[in-house]
């Protein structure tokens, strides 16, 4: 068997190597064109917007679950020792702007 190839196969391996290079040269010019580069960095400032707000949800629910933890037992009744003191610092709080702010005022 040699490898010499006749003038017809020459002729449509050209062919199919032309077609390849247009398909690829598409493939370039879509890549490249302005409207996919912007719809690129769309998709990827929108995926890392949604990381960051499922990280911050998780973040913000680890806290909220975990101040629950500390003013509640385990059957979800309030822990009267840590919320009666709080609810107090809470209302001395208030009553000290309610009463500067009245002094400002008046």
């Amino acid at each position: 068997m040699s490898d010499a190839r006749t003038p017809a196969q020459i002729e449509a391996d050209i062919v199919r190597r032309r077609e390849q290079l247009a398909v690829t040269l598409d493939e370039i010019g879509i890549r490249v064109h302005p409207k996919t580069i912007i719809g690129d960095a769309k998709a990827k400032i929108a995926s890392t917007v949604d990381q960051t707000a499922g990280r911050a949800f998780v973040a913000v629910n680890r806290v909220v679950s975990d101040v629950k933890a500390r003013f509640t037992h385990e059957d979800g009744a309030p822990r009267l020792e840590r919320v009666v003191p709080v609810a107090v610092v809470a209302v001395a709080v208030v009553g000290l702007i309610v009463s500067s702010s009245r002094k400002h005022k008046g």
